[in-house]
């Protein structure tokens, strides 16, 4: 018999932890997120840790810039960064305020509200595929930098929820190299993920892009 998720909102105090301890304990909490719409919600099955000027792949190694704000806090707010010029990505940004580190959310499988994400995903195949990745991810739940900051925390009206759900049990949760992470920061085995679930995108290293002359 598989058991009802817990709807009970995460407290703050789930993710004012080292990031390393907050990552894999996410894999198979429900994130909501409101639309006038009606609600989407997704079972997280992949992410990834950053872990701030600690990390060479994150975006906070250097310091605090305009768009990597948020990163430093307060635990529980989202943040949202645009890349490639096309795509937004969503973390959750976790341990002490004022010290930099997020958690990015690879991949999910939508659980409720699946119609509605098939209409931001068009091109998915399936719905296995409707979240399959980060920026499949926000957009199959309408995330973008409007989203940035978000307390994901907050008691009502907010449009980005976590709850408890049922969260993966230690054998079944397996840990690798970042996808698409290069120099120093490759190193680390910081990307977490449900241990064979059709979900989870696939690895990809860093490849370097070509400077046009």
């Amino acid at each position: 018999m598989i058991a009802t998720p817990d709807r009970t909102p995460l407290p703050r105090e789930f993710f004012d932890r080292p990031v390393l301890d907050v990552a894999p304990d996410l894999l198979g909490r429900i994130l909501v997120r409101s639309t006038p719409d009606g609600p989407i919600a997704l079972r997280l099955t992949e992410v990834e840790a950053y872990d701030g000027a600690d990390d060479p792949g994150s975006h906070a190694f250097r310091g605090r810039t305009a768009r990597n704000g948020v990163m430093f806090g307060p635990p529980g707010h989202v943040y949202v960064y645009f890349t490639y010029g096309m795509w937004f990505c969503m973390n959750l940004v976790c341990g002490p305020e004022g010290r930099a580190s997020a958690v990015l959310l690879r991949a999910g499988e939508i659980v409720e509200g699946a119609e509605l994400a098939r209409t931001r995903r068009l091109s998915a195949r399936n719905d296995k595929e409707l979240a399959k990745g980060p920026a499949r991810l926000a957009t199959a739940l309408n995330v973008d930098r409007s989203l940035d900051g978000t307390d994901a925390c907050a008691a009502e009206d907010t449009p980005l929820r976590l709850l408890t759900g049922t969260p993966v049990a230690a054998d079944q949760v397996l840990n690798g190299p970042r996808t698409g992470v290069g120099g120093d920061g490759a190193v680390h085995p910081w990307r977490f993920w449900v241990a064979n679930d059709p979900t989870v995108s696939p690895y990809r290293a860093h490849v370097p892009r070509r400077r046009r002359s």
